[in-house]
């Protein structure tokens, strides 16, 4: 079965509160938590996250379907940015980064209220802990270092977010302000976080914690075929090995070291925002002239933004699978 094959890194959920073990997800882009394709089939919820931005994608989704072209309408005119009728690549381009922007600075705000509430310059890391962890404190110490334990979980997590919060603090101070907090929260979107998120990926796929990626923990990483399954391997888990025999082993030494895995999951030249317009013009552009008229959007309204309709359609399709 497939877990994630577009996502490969995974972020402690940061909550005001206790923190969910299972709140955790892996990515190699930003622009949404969802995975492009699931089993091979293309998934809209990924573009809507990226078109909409996460927030606004969910508002969507219990919209009925004439309200959500309606308003999708109205993006369009914003996205129009000269006003010739015409959505452009460059332009929508644009809009993708400016709804991400927008997303992480209201997710980091939220965050920064939610453990600043007297609206101090700085959060400590024992404010944080408190906040977050305190609940540990009543643990018993054989339930934090027991590996089949929630608490041993839960210490886990907390040393993750413990180095992450020092990658964050720029002057070493232990505390961060609301620049470095954001960094903390969202580290893939700060190139001086890619480090750390390295580190994080190795941790989670290198099972045997040899320091180094082998062939099958990196497809173990993305399909688990069920029990008793003998049925020969999906086509893309055949790419995938050759992905990595071809091109990500760029040694060839039979691993992906730590900067091989940096390369994989955040390589330099590739622009997430570029490559996901591109899509959404090659799906939606019906006369093949690489820019998209309000017409053509709103007829491939769904492929943009959700809607009580296809927010239905999906859990179906969700349903289907299992």
């Amino acid at each position: 079965m497939q877990t994630t094959l577009f996502v490969v890194l995974t972020i402690s959920a940061v909550f005001a509160g206790v923190p969910n073990p299972d709140e955790t997800k892996r990515l190699i882009d930003h622009l949404s938590d969802q995975e492009h394709f699931r089993n091979e089939h293309h998934n809209k919820q990924y573009d809507h996250d990226a078109f909409l931005g996460e927030d606004q994608a969910k508002t969507f989704d219990q919209l009925p379907p004439e309200e959500s072209k309606r308003r999708l309408g109205i993006i369009v005119d914003k996205i129009d940015s000269d006003n010739d009728g015409f959505v452009t690549l460059v332009e929508l381009k644009d809009w993708i980064r400016y709804t991400q922007k927008r997303y992480i600075d209201e997710d980091v705000e939220r965050h920064w209220k939610q453990h600043n509430p007297d609206h101090d310059e700085l959060i400590s890391w024992e404010t944080y802990r408190k906040n977050v962890y305190g609940f540990m404190d009543e643990m018993d110490e054989r339930e934090l270092k027991n590996p089949n334990s929630e608490g041993f979980t839960y210490s886990n997590l907390l040393k993750r977010d413990r180095r992450r919060w020092t990658y964050a603090d720029l002057d070493q101070d232990d505390s961060l302000n609301r620049t470095e907090f954001g960094f903390f929260l969202h580290p893939e979107d700060h190139s001086g976080m890619r480090d750390v998120i390295v580190l994080e990926t190795m941790e989670d796929i290198d099972k045997d914690n040899d320091g180094k990626v082998s062939l099958e923990e990196y497809i173990g990483d993305m399909y688990k075929p069920e029990d008793g399954d003998d049925s020969e391997e999906p086509d893309w888990v055949k790419q995938e090995r050759e992905q990595f025999t071809g091109y990500r082993d760029t040694n060839k030494d039979g691993y992906m070291d730590e900067v091989e895995v940096k390369d994989w999951i955040a390589p330099p030249e590739f622009d997430h925002a570029e490559a996901e317009a591109r899509h959404l013009v090659f799906e939606a552009d019906g006369d093949a002239d690489e820019k998209l008229t309000k017409a053509e959007i709103l007829d491939k309204y769904d492929l943009f933004v959700g809607s009580q309709a296809t927010d239905f359609g999906e859990a179906l399709a969700r349903h289907d699978e299992f």
